[in-house]
């Protein structure tokens, strides 16, 4: 039986290490909360969040798509179709937030 990778795995540093940044960000926005910073000071470092959150959803996507879906696909089957219906609910998902 082989192993099956996800298509994120050889990025998967990159990813973590953009996590750790948004966690840090969370963090950040915890504290304004707390000293009470500026309301709009705090609604441009949640937007910053969310940009940075929404990069790591695209680029999981995006390996999603090119080895998930496209190592599906040429297998054919109910497997393809359900890859496939996966990624757009993910991707109906992410168009929704």
């Amino acid at each position: 039986m082989t192993e099956h990778h996800h298509g994120y795995i050889h990025d998967k540093d990159a990813y973590l290490k953009r996590l750790r940044r948004i966690e840090g960000q969370a963090r950040g926005l915890q504290r304004m909360v707390e000293e009470e910073k500026y309301c709009i000071d705090i609604l441009t470092q949640v937007s910053a969040m969310n940009s940075a959150l929404r990069a790591v959803a695209l680029g999981l996507l995006e390996e999603h798509l090119s080895h998930c879906v496209v190592d599906a696909a040429r297998q054919g089957g109910p497997e393809a179709e359900e890859k496939v219906r996966e990624a757009s609910a993910a991707i109906a998902r992410l168009v929704r937030s």
